[in-house]
């Protein structure tokens, strides 16, 4: 800046992030933004030189039902978009209601906020748990090391800019690596990090800081992963965030050039250019050096050619599967004989369970499984190598024939892809997600494809496989260039696409990631490290109505997880459990629930079987407790359903659901305990809503004098009171995100929660519940619902009117009719805040533009799509 003498350009620092304290650090509470007539006010601001580097939301947890969620939704949909110039040099908001603390970067989906742990704070539920996290967290230096080197910028797959910030294992192991590079010993390390969470970045963060580094003076940092082509999931990640001076070297030449002339940069190559030569290819000792799935190490002495390879260098291995002890190379090359059981940091699959990084996995072993004795499976396992290409694994199959001719057989092919696309269609599109097949060998892939294309149509799937001249020419046809493929997987990780199945055999199986992926069919022996990261393809988080990843097992390598997934790690025969567990779980939660309501009969429909329900539920308190375990049964009814065995208990979760709907809070708070019902309770729930409607007669109630008086004679004022109630909080509930109704049902939960405490008689309680009856009514007259369909019929007979082309100017009216339907007939109260009803919405309206065959009009799609969402 020209700040120097005579004007001349100085630079200037804002911010010290070497000696934190010569800053000027203010903690402040109660912050009050003003932008223009909007003012926000800020629970917890904190303060560096001036800029608001950290906003926190705390809320007072006066019902169990409020937590950090509560605080986070507040930041994350209201203040950012309300004053985004507070948000300008936000590095972290947090949120906490005393027993959890969560945090996350600026847009991020609430539910990928995260917690913060360290050594000496691994637990949480408790106010000093909270305390200890943010002494650990909200600490200076640690604030600006995640401003400066744990902060990243990059471009999703949609083209839109995001703000990652680092896990609290991120950032724990990075500074782990940069301490021993800093000292200079010990000059290895070992992480074994759960698959799936976030590794790749782990390996940015550490480069960058690295890089920075004041006491390294820059140094060569060199990424190693296990393909033969660079493509993969980290190549895209550091190609994501702009990581500068990073080249990706294709040939061990250029690689020994490179490091030769001591480039300062972040060179990306592959583990196999160590395998193409020996001898000595750099002796700088500020080289450093990370490998990714460092248990590949283990063939062919790679581990040993490594460290021959860069004598000096610092060598840390990366790895998403533990490392038996037999693996004695990968050990030697990466264990350092300081750190406990050879890991320097470890990340288990309980961790990351436990923090929400990644999602439980089910099994279910379908009635159309191969049959084949186990001779011929365990001929088929005996030969299986994870090295192999897949030339060499088609030769494997020619060994395995037995079992590829069983595998192989028509009838069987076609009973397996039958239940395959039903169980899909049953069980997973309903709630939006997608597939992976993985078959025995790539004629597989063929022949599963051509089955599926009979059943579904040929643009419900696609194969992902390579392809040599030699192939027959029916194989051929799926050869696909990079820049092909990677459109492919895109439009499969779109959720408004009609692609919906992945075929592979050994494609896609490691390192694909692609969160809307929910199910993976397997069709195929595989093993430990193999079956493990394969099978971790579907446990990536993806909106909070994907609770799990599901595996249907059709060749029974599940029969025995210990025999499958064999490491000394015992914990991982755990990674995987059996749906037929949450069979058994079912009855038992379905009476902890219905417990809550002892005596009440549940046939009596209508009001009185609501209002005796909800007698039993007299407070904040049990409401809570009973939202919580509803939560957990509604969880397992989603994983299951359709299922034979939910039949007999359909009449009382149908019960249930209605008496959780009715006394769910109106103002949206508790937002984790009380959410929107998932997509298959929805239908279960709309398939027989004519059967016991409760009458609405609120005008007649607020506006009939003589009525009026009669209610308030009522020899038991108490009663009808709640029965208005219940009518108001679903008439509330049709005005979802609606601030006018927002604040009403803030005032109704008040009315009852004064009326709970006993500080209201019963006959208070309901003059002031037809107060606010009436209150309703007024509101309801000022906003129209048919006045805002019109408007959003206008705005989109507008919208296509300046989109048709020659032959769409006769059917606009019919496109915005159809439209129109079908948003009527899929959407939900509150469908704009949950991911499942957006991709309800978006797909229906996908199909009614392909019947036009507009679908390929993306910005069309988006813009039809956002009228719906604001007027809908």
């Amino acid at each position: 800046m020209p700040f120097g003498p005579n004007g001349e350009h100085v630079p200037v620092r804002l911010i010290d992030t070497d000696q934190p304290l010569n800053n000027h650090l203010v903690v402040t509470n109660q912050w009050t933004f003003q932008a223009g007539p909007l003012e926000k006010r800020f629970d917890v601001v904190f303060v560096v030189n001036g800029l608001p580097l950290i906003i926190g939301e705390a809320k007072t947890p006066t019902r169990s039902a409020v937590t950090w969620f509560d605080g986070a939704f507040q930041i994350n949909q209201i203040y950012e978009r309300d004053v985004p110039a507070m948000f300008v040099p936000n590095v972290f908001s947090f949120a906490t209601e005393g027993r959890l603390y969560r945090y996350g970067s600026i847009r991020m989906p609430i539910d990928m906020w995260g917690p913060w742990r360290d050594d000496d704070n691994r637990d949480e539920g408790q106010m000093y748990h909270v305390k200890a996290t943010l002494k650990s967290m909200l600490r200076p230096e640690v604030a600006l090391d995640i401003m400066q080197n744990f902060t990243l910028f990059a471009t999703d797959k949609k083209h839109r800019r995001i703000k990652i910030i680092c896990r609290y294992q991120q950032f724990d192991t990075v500074n782990k690596i940069v301490a021993r590079v800093v000292a200079g010993y010990p000059k290895k390390g070992l992480i074994w990090h759960f698959q799936g969470s976030g590794k790749s970045l782990l390996m940015v963060f550490a480069a960058q800081k690295l890089r920075l580094h004041p006491k390294l003076g820059n140094p060569t940092v060199m990424i190693v992963v296990d393909r033969i082509d660079l493509d993969t999931q980290i190549t895209a990640t550091f190609n994501a965030t702009d990581v500068p001076n990073m080249v990706a070297v294709e040939t061990r030449e250029e690689l020994q050039t490179l490091l030769a002339q001591d480039a300062r940069k972040v060179l990306i190559t592959t583990i196999f250019k160590f395998a193409e030569a020996g001898g000595r290819l750099n002796e700088r000792s500020n080289i450093v050096v990370m490998v990714d799935e460092a248990h590949r190490t283990q063939e062919g002495d790679l581990g040993r050619k490594m460290r021959d390879a860069l004598p000096n260098a610092f060598l840390f291995g990366l790895t998403g599967t533990p490392i038996n002890r037999a693996d004695r190379n990968t050990f030697w090359a990466f264990g350092a004989d300081e750190d406990e059981k050879g890991y320097m940091s470890r990340y288990s699959f309980q961790e990351s369970i436990r923090d929400k990084a990644t999602l439980p996995l089910h099994f279910e072993a379908p009635e159309v499984r191969l049959k084949i004795d186990r001779a011929a499976i365990d001929e088929a396992f005996k030969n299986l190598t994870d090295e192999l290409s897949d030339q060499d694994r088609d030769d494997l199959a020619k060994k395995a024939a037995k079992m590829a001719v069983l595998v192989k057989n028509p009838e069987r092919v076609h009973a397996v892809v039958k239940h395959m696309v039903t169980h899909f269609q049953e069980k997973v599109e309903p709630n939006g997600f997608k597939a992976q097949v993985v078959v025995f060998d790539r004629e597989c892939c063929v022949l599963y494809k051509q089955v599926m294309d009979e059943l579904i149509g040929p643009d419900a799937s696609a194969i992902v496989m390579t392809t040599a001249s030699a192939d027959p020419p029916e194989w051929r046809q799926y050869e696909r260039s990079k820049d092909d493929e990677e459109k492919l997987l895109d439009r499969f990780r779109d959720p408004a696409d009609p692609l919906k199945f992945v075929i592979v055999t050994s494609k896609l199986l490691t390192g694909f990631d692609a969160p809307i992926l929910q199910v993976m069919y397997l069709d195929k022996p595989m093993k430990d490290h193999t079956l493990l990261q394969a099978i971790c393809r579907t446990n990536r988080t993806f909106g909070p109505e994907k609770t799990h990843g599901l595996i249907v097992d059709y060749i029974g390598i599940f029969d025995d997880v210990a025999r499958s997934l064999d490491f000394d790690e015992k914990s991982m025969h755990e990674v995987v459990s059996n749906i037929e567990e949450l069979r058994k779980a079912l009855p038992i939660q379905m009476q902890t629930c219905l417990a809550f309501f002892p005596g009440v009969d549940r046939t009596i429909t209508g009001y009185d079987g609501l209002m005796a329900a909800q007698q039993c539920l007299p407070n904040n308190d049990v409401r809570d407790k009973f939202a919580s375990q509803y939560t957990i049964l509604g969880t397992i009814w989603e994983a299951l359903s359709p299922d034979s065995c939910l039949t007999p208990y359909e009449t009382d979760y149908r019960w249930l659901t209605q008496v959780y709907e009715s006394v769910r809070p109106v103002s949206g708070n508790g937002k984790l305990l009380w959410h929107a019902l998932g997509a298959k309770t929805i239908e279960l729930i709309n398939q027989n809503v004519h059967l016991d409607s409760v009458r609405d007669d609120v005008e007649t109630l607020v506006l009939d004098a003589q009525m009026l008086e009669e209610i308030l004679n009522d020899k038991n004022p108490g009663e009808r009171a709640r029965k208005v109630e219940i009518i108001l909080v679903a008439r509330l509930y049709k005005h979802v995100g609606n601030p006018k109704f927002t604040e009403l049902g803030k005032r109704l939960e008040q009315i009852k929660e004064r009326h709970e405490k006993g500080l209201l008689t019963s006959l208070e309680f309901l003059k002031q519940i037809l107060e606010l009856a009436k209150d309703v009514v007024e509101a309801e007259k000022e906003t129209d619902p048919e006045e805002e369909r019109d408007r959003a019929k206008e705005a989109l007979t507008e919208l296509f009117n300046e989109a048709k082309n020659t032959n769409t100017h006769i059917i606009v009216e019919r496109i915005v009719a159809d439209i129109d339907d079908i948003v009527k007939k899929v959407r939900f109260p509150d469908w704009q805040h949950t991911s499942q009803g957006e991709r309800l919405v978006q797909r229906e309206l996908r199909k009614t533009l392909l019947k036009y065959k507009l679908h390929t009009d993306q910005e069309l799609f988006d813009r039809a799509y956002g009228y719906i969402k604001q007027y809908y």
